[in-house]
Parts: C-alpha cells; structure tokens; sequence
C-alpha cells in the first residue's frame, strides 16, 4: 500500500499561487511574480487490516502582484480579493463601534 503522507504531500504541491496566478512572468522587461494566499487541509488514516484511506482539499485566493520593473519593486494587490477580504473587517468593526457607542450611552 502506498504511502498516505506522501500521496497528500503530492495533492498539496497543486495547491497555491500556481493554480491562483500561475508561474511568474517577464513581459517587455518587467517581471511579474503573483502573491496568493492558501490554506488547505488533509487527513488519512487506516486500520489493523491494512485499508486505509485519505482525503483533502485546499483554497486559494489571489491577493496581488509584485511588480519588478529595473530596480524598484511594487505591490499591486487584486482589488476584488481585498474588498471580499475587508468585508468581514468592516463588519465586525461596525458591530464593536455599536457596542462601544451602546456602552458609554449607559
């Protein structure tokens, strides 16, 4: 039986900024290197009787790119990625200003 780690461990490698963005780029001079966030998860197992089993999955969202032009380096984040990130930063800062306003009007 092959080796479950290992089997993961290869499942994993697909996972990232290269199916986000996919491998840098040199255009006309200027290098483009992706930036993505990603978070996966993998379990196995198996038992006395030598069946086993395992399982995972991963999630990858782009968040930007550096931008290499002669010496100077510049982020460029992907502005649908960060509006749905801010999304929950703004509502839970909503809800502890409520509160806060909520708790001095006592």
């Amino acid at each position: 039986m092959p080796n479950i780690a290992l089997e993961l461990g290869k499942a994993s490698a697909n996972i990232g900024v290269k199916s986000a963005y996919g491998e840098q780029q040199d255009v006309d001079g200027v290098r483009v290197i992706p930036v993505a966030a990603t978070w996966s998860g993998f379990g196995g197992g198996s038992d006395d009787a030598g069946n086993g089993g395992g399982g995972g999955g991963g999630f990858s969202a782009p968040v930007g790119a550096y931008i290499r032009r002669g010496d100077t380096i510049v982020f460029e984040p992907n502005v649908v990625s960060l509006i749905a990130v801010s999304i929950p930063f703004v509502w839970v800062a909503g809800r502890v200003l409520a509160r806060i306003i909520r708790a001095l009007k006592k």
